[in-house]
């Protein structure tokens, strides 16, 4: 989603300025002219984790100046990277909504600066939403049939909702209702759930119910969800489930131990899902009420795993350990 809205905001701007057609060859983008002519414009965001990665990496990769707003969440990893690719970096000792809060005020009083809004952006969202469509790809190489009688489960790790909700919305696009998902969320950050359960999307809070928004699972640490968001996956979200930072740990240890792929915290999220389908009553009469028990031996999950292979392998040893 990230990279996606960075590389439409390049060639909007490149189109305007007439250094590109449609009918070009895009490849000339990555070249010292265009770079050049980037530095003149700045990217901003703000974030908990991974959509800074993939917005400060990319930006300045293609010669923007970038800055990257990061909660107290964010994994001190994440930072040092990014400075290490020269984006500048501002630390805040308050949660998400904070950092996006700043840096879209910071964002507005520069002429040429663009603010990537995870809360409001379409551009981030149908981003998101493209990988649906390289999944059905993936499926089909591998022989995996979704129809009526083939269901296909997907568990998607959620903070403010634009990830999971582009991807739910590609699949739903594809896969109608042969494909049920469901957002995973901390147990101390369950913002899209509240707001959902809700009804009242970014006019509640974790904090309004006692939760103090603290997790391991940086990227989902999120207090306050999309209003955009709840509002377009409402209709054909199936559910919204949490699970304790204690178990994340867990399945993470449980994930190296017998498939050696290494996970970060949040990225864990997704694999309590069929657990939940299968062993409790919520699960149950879900499966019932939509027809599904008879079809579970044909059913095929994803566990959507939102991140791990950039961990430094001593912080991976760590999270093992806790594990």
């Amino acid at each position: 989603g990230g990279i996606y809205e960075v590389l439409k905001h390049a060639e909007d701007l490149a189109l305007q300025q007439q250094l590109l057609t449609l009918q070009d060859d895009y490849s000339i983008i990555d070249s010292e002219k265009f770079r050049s002519f980037f530095s003149q414009y700045s990217i901003a965001v703000g974030s908990t984790g991974n959509l800074g990665l993939s917005i400060g990496i990319m930006s300045a990769k293609m010669g923007f100046n970038v800055t990257v707003h990061m909660s107290a969440d964010a994994k001190k990893w994440k930072k040092d990277l990014l400075k290490s690719k020269g984006v500048v970096v501002v630390e805040y000792k308050e949660d998400y909504s904070k950092a996006v809060e700043e840096g879209r005020k910071l964002a507005n009083s520069k002429p040429n600066c663009y603010f990537i809004d995870d809360e409001n952006s379409n551009d981030l969202f149908l981003g998101y939403a493209v990988a649906a469509f390289r999944v059905k790809k993936q499926l089909e190489d591998m022989n995996i049939t979704v129809d009526e009688h083939h269901p296909l489960f997907v568990y998607l790790p959620c903070g403010v909702g634009g990830g999971p909700g582009g991807v739910a919305f590609g699949l739903k696009l594809i896969y109608q209702d042969h494909v049920h998902c469901f957002f995973a969320e901390p147990t101390h950050s369950p913002c899209m759930l509240l707001g959902l359960a809700t009804g009242l999307h970014d006019k509640v809070s974790v904090q309004d119910f006692g939760i103090d928004n603290i997790t391991a699972a940086d990227g989902l640490a999120v207090g306050r969800p999309s209003a955009f968001v709840g509002q377009i996956i409402e209709p054909f979200l199936s559910g919204c489930y949490t699970v304790s930072d204690d178990e994340l740990y867990k399945l993470l240890r449980a994930l190296i131990d017998t498939e050696n792929i290494h996970l970060e915290p949040s990225a864990l999220a997704g694999g309590f899902g069929p657990i939940r389908l299968a062993k409790e009553k919520e699960g149950q009469a879900y499966l019932e009420q939509h027809h599904l028990i008879d079809r579970m031996k044909n059913a095929t999950h994803i566990m959507w795993a939102t991140g791990g292979s950039m961990v430094p392998a001593e912080v991976m040893k760590e999270y093992y350990k806790k594990g």
